[in-house]
């Protein structure tokens, strides 16, 4: 099993356990991000807790006294603790990443990434975010981007659909169809 699939399971408990005790699962997802942190803020930490020549019962005794120092959720506790009992602490970045991901697709959120010729405006934004919303039937944050190369128009790429409307992609079109005729 790769670290992604781990992660993405321990990710889906993590988010089933918090749904069904009524945890607030975003203090959850900043309590996982600020651990996830501590190994890059901390590289020697990162060493010892990733090495697998330091015993299990080390790293399980040094994530119990970063979990009540921290203060993080008492579920989130509890599968930091399993980790390191499991010696799978390396899963942590990947975690963080799944349970994002899960809990945006639990409160029906999308992130679309839309790019165009030219810098648009919050209200273009607006409109843009609106019709992709009634596009998926959800909830979509955006994170724009410029390409001069498209020429004009955008381009929406929503999880894995690409929604072209580009004027490189018209003339394309214009062209095959022009080839063919």
């Amino acid at each position: 099993m790769t670290n992604k699939t781990a992660a993405t399971r321990y990710a889906r408990a993590l988010l089933d356990v918090g749904v069904k005790e009524s945890a607030n699962l975003e203090q959850i997802e900043t309590d996982l991000a600020a651990f996830a942190d501590l190994f890059t803020q901390f590289p020697a930490l990162a060493k010892v807790l990733l090495n697998p020549a330091v015993p299990v019962q080390r790293k399980h005794a040094a994530v119990g006294e970063l979990v009540s120092r921290a203060k993080v959720s008492p579920i989130l506790g509890k599968l930091l603790l399993l980790l390191a009992e499991r010696d799978r602490l390396v899963l942590i970045p990947d975690l963080l990443g799944a349970y994002r991901d899960r809990l945006m697709d639990y409160r029906h959120v999308v992130r679309a990434e839309v790019t165009t010729a030219t810098p648009i405006d919050a209200v273009r934004v607006q409109q843009i975010q609106n019709g992709l919303a009634s596009a998926t039937g959800r909830t979509v944050t955006i994170a724009t981007k410029t390409d001069p190369a498209i020429i004009g128009g955008l381009v929406a790429r929503v999880g894995s659909t690409v929604y072209d409307a580009s004027v490189v992609r018209q003339l394309e079109r214009m062209k095959e169809r022009l080839e063919n005729v």
